[in-house]
Parts: structure tokens; sequence; C-alpha cells
């Protein structure tokens, strides 16, 4: 935290322009070199770049003095244009600099952390936002991202903390009689609603299945179309297609976007009784991907559907449609499939956190989860020596959430999925 680190914060070159960013209490120093001059804080001032003697480009600086600034220390910004000859230069002449070294994945963002500009549940919703890739993964991200379940978890934590002041009081005064049998009531019934606040976040859909995709299982007897239907859903040829029964051996993945929507299409082996001990290892496996689906495209005996199906009769350029389907479609002609894109997003959306939900991921849901228990010990203890001991680790299990306690363990993790300059 006292080295100063610098680093292209924009696109690979070639590009217009080019975004080289300096953060540390050497920034202003390292501009000053650079430029000759420190532009009025916050305002774009044109300056001209040299290394030594020699001008390298005409360019845009700005400054940002700490604390007010994206990592809470002095921040500087050169806005170059984005050759690749012009950036390595001005690389070169920061790395020229003493006390500058260039930044590693996601450091800026860490500082950000580290000096209390965002939180953890706020730095995990800016790694989602750089890998988002749907409509859908970006709106979760951007509201992980700016806040929105940070504020939440500080209302419940404020509450908390209020419960447990009551509950000291209690403790401390209630020989004085001060505190009666009604007020403990309240209490216990103002940790209830917590709790059931808390119980209708962890019933939402995770946000795992839009950063992962809805996993969909595509399963039925051997030659029922799957491997077809896969390839022109993927609009690709992920799976390999033949008249030869028992082709698909093993589980074929492939990720696709549908309406903004990300789902896992997930080939399986043709379920039937075999003797081939290969083919048998590849149809256990389909079945364990048919109950781990979040959805199944079953190509089956419409009777025979698992749970959570879509009973698609395939080859309805050969065959009549069966009238216990619920769609049919020819993967030859294209026929249905626009249909059964449509019928996989209504029932995505189902599965889906909605927009303007809060979606968590697992790791805030064991921590809610855990709060969720602490809060239900507290409730049902007559002892308010055990009830402040719970509301103690429901408050633990909160600051986990944001970062303010016990989760040094997980940040190289967390910020090694940064690019180096974010």
């Amino acid at each position: 935290m006292s080295d100063t680190i610098y680093a292209l914060s924009s696109g690979a070159p070639p590009a217009a322009i080019a975004v080289v960013r300096i953060s540390g209490p050497g920034a202003d120093r390292a501009l000053e070199a650079l430029t000759g001059s420190l532009p009025e804080p916050r305002r774009a001032a044109l300056v001209t770049i040299r290394r030594g003697g020699d001008e390298i480009d005409r360019a845009l600086a700005l400054r940002f003095p700490g604390p007010q600034s994206a990592t809470g220390e002095d921040v500087a910004e050169l806005h170059v244009h984005g050759g690749r000859a012009v950036v390595a230069a001005v690389l070169a002449a920061l790395a020229d600099l003493e006390g500058l070294r260039e930044a590693g994945p996601g450091e800026f963002t860490r500082r950000a952390f580290e000096n209390g500009r965002i939180d953890l549940a706020e730095a995990e919703g800016l790694a989602d936002l750089l890998a988002a890739e749907t409509e859908a993964q970006r709106r979760a991200a951007l509201a992980l991202a700016g806040g929105a379940l940070s504020r939440q978890v500080e209302e419940w934590r404020q509450l908390i903390l209020g419960l447990a002041a009551e509950l000291e009081a209690e403790l401390d005064f209630a020989d004085e009689g001060d505190v009666g049998e009604v007020a403990a009531q309240r209490g216990v019934e103002r940790i209830e609603a917590a709790a059931a606040a808390l119980e209708g976040v962890l019933e939402g859909p995770p946000v795992e299945r839009l950063r992962d995709g809805v996993r969909v299982a595509i399963a039925g007897p051997p030659n029922s179309g799957k491997s077809s239907l896969i390839n022109v859903l993927a609009q690709r040829e992920a799976a390999i297609t033949s008249a030869v029964p028992g082709t698909t051996r093993d589980l074929i993945e492939a990720p696709v976007a549908i309406g903004g929507v990300a789902f896992l299409l997930i080939d399986t082996a043709g379920l039937r009784d075999s003797d081939d001990a290969i083919e048998a290892l590849g149809i256990a496996r389909a079945g364990r991907a048919v109950d781990a689906a979040d959805l199944v495209l079953w190509l089956g005996d419409p009777d025979d559907a698992p749970n959570r199906s879509i009973r698609v009769q395939s080859k309805c350029d050969l065959y009549a449609p069966a009238a216990s389907a619920d769609i049919s479609v020819s993967a030859v002609t294209g026929e249905g499939i626009d249909a059964l894109s449509r019928l996989m997003l209504d029932k995505a959306r189902s599965l889906l956190p909605r927009e303007g939900d809060m979606a968590i991921n697992a790791r805030h849901r064991a921590l809610l989860g855990e709060c969720r228990h602490r809060l239900g010990e507290a409730a049902a203890t007559s002892d308010p020596l055990i009830a402040a001991e719970s509301l103690r680790l429901a408050l633990s299990a909160l600051d986990r959430v944001t970062g303010r306690a016990g989760v040094e363990d997980m940040l190289d993790a967390l910020f090694g999925r940064f690019c180096i300059g974010k």
C-alpha cells in the first residue's frame, strides 16, 4: 500500500484512446515528472508527455487527490493515443521513475477495498460485471457493485445491533425492573421478523444461474435427435451426430445466450440398458446430469419425462407430432426451434432472479444462512446470555458478507479474477 502503482487500464492497443492509471503517494510526483505540470484536481488538462528530453505524446492528464478517488489514495490518469508504441513508451517512462512499479491483477480495486471506498460485496459485483456476457448478468452485477446487497446488510446489521443493545440492557438492569416481559417479547418478535427477511432473500433463485447459465440437459433414448438439437440451439457443431446408436458417450456442454439469458446446454448419452461398460458409464453420467439440471429437454416418450421437463417431439419433418408433447421441432428444417427457444426463456425466467430482486452468490448465501440460524437461536432461547452470544455470531456473519471482518483468506482469490489495471 505504500508503493505507487501504474498500469494500462483500458483495452489492449491499438485503440483510439488508451488510459494509463497511476495510484499511490507518488502519483502527483510521477505526473509532474512526465508532463512538467500538475493540473487542477478533477479537471482535464492538455499536456506533453516526455521521457527525458524526448516527446512521447500530447495527451489529457487528470488527477484525483485522495481520499476522494477511486482507490482512496492519490490517483492520476493519462489519456494518450492508443497506439502500441505510444502506450509502451508511456509505461517505460513510468518504469524509469523511482518508487513506481507495475500493478498486479486487481490491485487498484483491492486498494479501493482496503481504503474503504468499496466493500467486499461491491468488489464481487465489479468482478461479475467485468465477466458479464449477457444483459441479465450485467444487471445483476451492476446492482451488486452499486451496493444493493451492502445497503440491505447494513439495515439488518443496525437492527441486530439495536436488539443486542436492548438485550445488554436486560442483562444489566433487569433487577431494577426497567426491562420487563413485554419488552423481551417485543425483542423476540423483531428477531423473528429479521430472520424472516433473511429467509426471503435466501429462498430467491441463486445468482450462479445468471453467471454460469441455466443448466439444460438434453435427454432421451438413443437416436432421438439430442445431438442434432444441441447443435442447432448452439448454432455450431458442438456434438457429433450419427445414425449409430450410442455415439454420444460422455457429457458435451455448450454455453449459449438466448434472448439475453445464459444457458448451458448439456448433450447426454442415450438412456437405455447397455452391456457396453463405457456406454454404461456415459448413461450413468447422463442420469446424474438430468438430476442436476435446472431444465430438461426430454426427447423420449412424453409419459417418461422427468421433472422440470419440456417434452420435445423431435424429427417432426419425418414423424407426426405426439399429442402429449409440449412442442415439435426439426433440427433439419428448423421448424419449431424459435418456439422452443421462447419456451426455454419462459421457463428460465422462473428460475432466475427477477429484475430488481437481490441476487446473491454461494458465499453470501452461506453467510446469510448462518446469520438466519443464529437469529433463530436467539429467538428460541430463554437464556439472555445465550441470546446475546447468538446475536454476536449473527453480526459476525453479516460483517463477513461486506468484508468488515474474517475474509482475509479469500481476498487473493477474488482480486486475482480482475485484469491488470482494474
